[in-house]
């Protein structure tokens, strides 16, 4: 779509929304949140699966940042927008179940002073390499009284001695107060943990339209009660209907992931395609746009992990990432204005 098309196809679209949900039966999504988040996700999806300022979308260009996840203080951050350091965004991590750190929390405004975009992250429910729900074991060293004979003859004794032995048991359960296990995994918690970052987001002073991407790590085998977790917290923002959907995910689970969050997006009466951050994949480059994942639907790239980095005096261990655009969790200035009108 062309540039002087943008800013009109974001209204007109944001227009049918509006009228589709008014116009709808009570079975369906006839909320004026419902309302809302079409509109966001309708901008989402004209601007590459991201919202900005609509004339400073570009088809090819990509913005380079980083993440990490304690937050190094403002002089760093202010060091690593000045001189010459590449860095246009970085990560904003809220404070979540399985990211308790809440460093970042209530920098949003002294980052965007600096400049800075920002991508909007909750770190949810893993499944740390088990399956949910089953009970598992895990390993543990436990003491064994072992007793053996030692010398000849007369001077033959028996000796006792302690070792210790590594065995299986079965694993207790989450101690009390514990925010983050895999025995958390389920559509109910989903469900929960989404009404917890539309409320999160909202409290940081993020706009309306703003997304919010779900980290879920890699998985060697995606099981239901994941699935059912992150379609459930997807649908939680979006019946929150201040803020856009989006999933963090490993290249291996990208497929699979979008296709759930895509049923999901549909089963509300929402054709646009939900924000996608794709970590991983081969022959990342800091000039290479999201697209190069291989995922049409990527919005974000994170192609190097975990390096140090030193920008004007201040070392930093940071992700490399390429976005589709500077700000890659922000709206266009016209969907932020119609939400300000509906508060």
């Amino acid at each position: 779509m062309g540039i002087s098309t943008l800013s009109s196809s974001v209204i007109g679209l944001g227009s049918f929304a509006l009228l589709a949900s008014c116009g709808a039966g009570a079975d369906t999504r006839t909320s004026i949140a419902d309302a809302s988040a079409r509109v966001a996700i309708a901008a989402a999806a004209i601007t590459s699966q991201e919202a900005l300022v609509a004339n400073e979308v570009t088809a090819n260009t990509s913005y380079l940042g980083f993440d990490t996840g304690r937050y190094p203080g403002d002089a760093a951050m202010r060091a690593w927008r000045s001189g010459n350091s590449p860095y246009s965004w970085s990560g904003y991590y809220l404070k979540s179940p399985c990211h308790q750190d809440d460093g970042w929390m209530g920098k949003r405004e002294t980052l965007e002073s600096m400049g800075y975009g920002l991508a909007v992250l909750y770190v949810g429910q893993q499944t740390w390499g088990r399956r949910p729900g089953v009970p598992h074991m895990q390993r543990v060293r436990v003491p064994k009284r072992v007793t053996s004979y030692v010398g000849k003859g007369k001077k033959r004794r028996k000796v006792t001695r302690t070792v210790m032995r590594t065995v299986l048991r079965k694993a207790p359960p989450p101690p009390p107060g514990a925010t983050c296990s895999a025995d958390f995994v389920s559509g109910a918690r989903g469900m929960r943990e989404g009404v917890d970052a539309a409320q999160l987001t909202a409290r940081e002073g993020f706009p309306r339209g703003t997304t919010i991407f779900l980290d879920v790590e890699r998985m060697d085998v995606l099981h239901q009660p994941m699935r059912d977790y992150y379609s459930a917290w997807v649908r939680a923002v979006l019946d929150d209907g201040r803020y856009v959907p989006g999933i963090y995910v490993h290249t291996h689970n990208a497929n699979t992931i979008y296709n759930d969050v895509k049923a999901v997006y549909t089963s509300v009466g929402l054709e646009s395609e939900p924000p996608f951050w794709v970590a991983g994949g081969r022959g990342f480059d800091p000039k290479k746009h999201p697209r190069d994942t291989g995922h049409s639907f990527a919005a974000i790239w994170q192609g190097v992990l975990d390096v140090d980095q030193t920008w004007n005096g201040h070392k930093i261990p940071i992700d490399v990432n390429v976005a589709a655009l500077p700000s890659p969790s922000s709206v266009v200035a016209e969907v932020a204005e119609a939400f300000r009108g509906g508060e």
